[in-house]
Parts: structure tokens; C-alpha cells; sequence
């Protein structure tokens, strides 16, 4: 018997400086569970654009070696807080997975990268997200704490963004035509 499908509530807020975060978490008793780290995410799509079109994701995520496939749901916003279906598993290859996507019809669509930092407090996750377009705190947990969260971290859930990463990507580029960003979101190597 299928149970209901887990599901992300989450905030995600810009912020101008991560530091200012971190030592607030120190201050409210945050404990560290990984250190700042290089994701390389891609997002796989059918030719047409179909799951995109559908607001759903499908991503193959690398780091530290290890892979990660996750399927996303469309998003509901509740006031700032997004929440959407999310399943996740860990593999033994991601290339391997590629070629099965591949031999679906399922390409790469679009790469993103972000420096990830995991952070836990009273059972919700807090991520800082350095990309490169600007800094993030993502706050994930009970729909009903987040905004509480939020505030006690000097934050207003208010400011939270409704978009995925990829949306705010395409946002941003759009914003800044001077600046010939790439189609990915990826650092200058």
C-alpha cells in the first residue's frame, strides 16, 4: 500500500551576507550536520519541455561523489511557503542513470551548481545556498514554524522568493541582459 508522498515546506530567502546567518544560528543553538559543499544538480526533460511545463522537476544531483535522483511535484504556495511533492533516492551511478534517460527521450535541460551548507534546528533543516547569482537561506520544516523561524533568525518570511532555483535563474538573467549570463547556473570556472 502506497503511502501519502513526502512533501517540502520550505522558505527561501536572499540574504546579502551568510555569515550574519551562520552566527545566528550558533546564537539560537543550531547544530552544523555538513559543512559548505559543491552541488552540481541537472534537471532532465522530455524534447518538448513537458515536466517543466508541468512545474515538476526531474534531477540527478552530484556530490562528494555521491548521486542523488529526485522527483519533484508542482508547487502550492501558502503565503511564502512553498510546498510540493518531493520523493528521493541515493544511486550507485548517476551515469548510469543518464543513459537510461537518455534511452527514455529524456535530455539535460539545465545544469545548476550552488555551494550547500545543512544546518538543524528545533527539527526543521536550515540550508545556506551561495550561487551564483547571490546568496540563500532556505528554511524547511512544519508550514506552521517557518515564519517563526524566519524572524528568530532575523529574517523576514515575508521577502521569501516563490520560484525554484532554475525559475530565479531565468529571472535574473532576464534582469541582466549586460551581463551574458549562460543558459546554466553555473560558477566562472
Amino acid at each position: 500500500m502506497r503511502q501519502d508522498p513526502p512533501t517540502e515546506q520550505e522558505l527561501k530567502i536572499p540574504v546579502a551576507d551568510l555569515e550574519t546567518i551562520r552566527r545566528r544560528l550558533a546564537e539560537v543553538g543550531a547544530r552544523r550536520l555538513k559543512p559548505s559543499r559543491r552541488e552540481v544538480n541537472v534537471l532532465f526533460d522530455t524534447e518538448d519541455g513537458e515536466i517543466a511545463r508541468s512545474d515538476r522537476a526531474l534531477r540527478l544531483r552530484r556530490v562528494d561523489g555521491s548521486w542523488i535522483l529526485t522527483y519533484k511535484g508542482p508547487p502550492v504556495y501558502r503565503g511564502p511557503v512553498k510546498e510540493r511533492e518531493e520523493l528521493e533516492t541515493e544511486l550507485g551511478s548517476g551515469e548510469v542513470v543518464e543513459a537510461i534517460f537518455e534511452h527514455l527521450g529524456l535530455r539535460p535541460a539545465i545544469r545548476y551548481e550552488k555551494d550547500r551548507e545543512v544546518w538543524s534546528w528545533e527539527g526543521m533543516e536550515i540550508v545556506l545556498d551561495h550561487t551564483p547569482m547571490g546568496d540563500f537561506v532556505e528554511i524547511e520544516g512544519r508550514t506552521d514554524v517557518l515564519a517563526g523561524a524566519a524572524r528568530r533568525l532575523g529574517l523576514e518570511p515575508e521577502s521569501a522568493l516563490k520560484g525554484s532555483y532554475v525559475t530565479l535563474w531565468e529571472r535574473y538573467r532576464a534582469g541582466h541582459p549586460e551581463l551574458g549570463l549562460p543558459h546554466d547556473m553555473v560558477f566562472p570556472s
